[in-house]
């Protein structure tokens, strides 16, 4: 669970996939991870940029897991993303 969603697919990355930037061109977060959400009840998919404890610091709404991959924001592309579907069984640096 992330931020009260359920994590459907992640991906983490040690290098980060970019970072975010505030209006001045300061440093805001690093992101390391990325995680395709869905709250109870919804059909929206979250695409949450997660720093390197799990914690969001930005979001975008898709309609579909597809489209949240498809959609990617170019600041997030430094490194390939290798989507894990989650399962019950925690394994490596995961959400939980």
């Amino acid at each position: 669970m992330i931020d009260g969603a359920r994590v459907l697919e992640w991906a983490w990355s040690d290098e980060p996939f970019g970072e975010i930037l505030d209006t001045e061109g300061h440093l805001v977060a690093v992101i390391h991870g990325l995680a395709l959400c869905a709250y109870e009840g919804s059909a929206a998919i979250y695409r949450f940029s997660c720093d390197a404890r799990w914690r969001c610091q930005q979001d975008g709404l898709h309609a579909s897991i597809a489209e949240a991959k498809a959609e990617l924001p170019a600041q997030y592309r430094r490194v390939e993303p290798v989507w894990q579907r989650t399962t019950t069984e925690r394994r490596g640096p995961g959400p939980t």
